[in-house]
């Protein structure tokens, strides 16, 4: 068996049983909530008659151990259950609604690496100028600033007062500019800064002081060199962001009405849908770890002197 291999299955077997605890964190969690969440469904004028076969239904009425065993067996059997307000499969709710959510994570990825890594390279390869400072500035700005209070403002601007983009939805195409610069932009702030800190320590070794004695190109020192060798905490950082962009689109699709997994995320919990809220966490769990151990095999592509064993 190979390192790598050896590596992979060390690898899935971590991801299961990190999906195994958060499977059972998700379980505990949602029970502690307050509030019955049979009589939230079926409404406060609901009769008591109701109220008891909403509760059958979700399992509510046998005790918390056995719940949680029959919530498991249905798991491992990959069946996420039926959801308390549509009865639909949890699969298919979360099916519909995924692709939207994809589409949003990977946009705001592209424009954060392209955005990011450009803002970065130029920062460090231009130390101390005023684009440096700028790009400094702005990142910390990115950093700080909350997702949901820069949507509010990019709708007022776009779409209140400029009337150029939709406020909410997805019906047309330009629908999905506001939302994706609004995660992007945090983003940003960070490939930015991973890749201006790592260029700079890339840029003061002695291969590369080398390269420009030999004659080659400044462009072809920076880009062949330089930052092909810093960009695995570049990477790390982008891989880390896109899993989160994946989870942390909540807030996003939220105030943009995104119809996403994450707006989905946000009515179950009001609405106290156990078995979706239960499908989404796990499945956003486990396209995290997915992002995450594709980022680790693209390493050793990225840097040869990398090698699992």
């Amino acid at each position: 068996m190979s390192g790598f291999t050896r590596y992979l299955i060390q690898r899935l077997v971590a991801a299961l049983l990190t999906l195994i605890g958060v499977a059972t964190i998700v379980f505990f969690l949602l029970r502690l909530l307050p509030g019955d969440p049979a009589r939230i469904i079926a409404g406060l004028l609901a009769s008591e008659e109701e109220i008891q076969r909403i509760r059958v239904q979700l399992g509510l009425d046998k005790p918390l151990w056995m719940q949680y065993i029959i919530f498991m067996g249905r798991l491992i059997g990959g069946d996420l259950g039926l959801s308390a307000r549509t009865s639909q499969p949890v699969l298919v709710e979360v099916a519909a609604r995924l692709p939207n959510t994809l589409k949003l994570a990977v946009v705001s990825t592209i424009l954060a690496t392209v955005v990011g890594v450009s803002a970065g390279v130029i920062a460090a390869t231009r130390r101390y100028s005023l684009f440096d400072y700028i790009a400094s500035f702005g990142s910390l700005i990115g950093i700080s600033m909350p997702v949901y209070w820069l949507g509010l403002l990019l709708i007022i601007l776009f779409a209140v007062k400029l009337h150029w983009l939709p406020a909410a939805g997805a019906e047309k195409p330009t629908s999905i500019i506001l939302p994706s610069l609004t995660l992007a932009l945090f983003s940003v702030a960070l490939v930015a800064r991973m890749t201006r800190a790592s260029m700079l320590e890339v840029l003061n070794q002695d291969y590369i002081r080398t390269a420009r004695a030999k004659g080659l190109k400044e462009r072809t020192v920076i880009f062949r060199h330089a930052l092909q060798n810093a960009f695995i905490p570049v990477l790390t950082v982008i891989g880390l962001q896109f899993g989160a962009l994946l989870g942390g689109a909540v807030l996003t699709e939220s105030v943009f009405g995104w119809p996403g997994i994450g707006l989905l995320l946000v009515d179950s919990i009001f609405a106290r849908d156990y078995p979706v809220v239960q499908g989404i966490v796990l499945i956003f769990s486990a396209m995290f770890i997915l992002v995450n151990l594709i980022v680790d095999i693209l390493y050793a592509y990225i840097d040869p002197r990398i090698r699992y064993g």
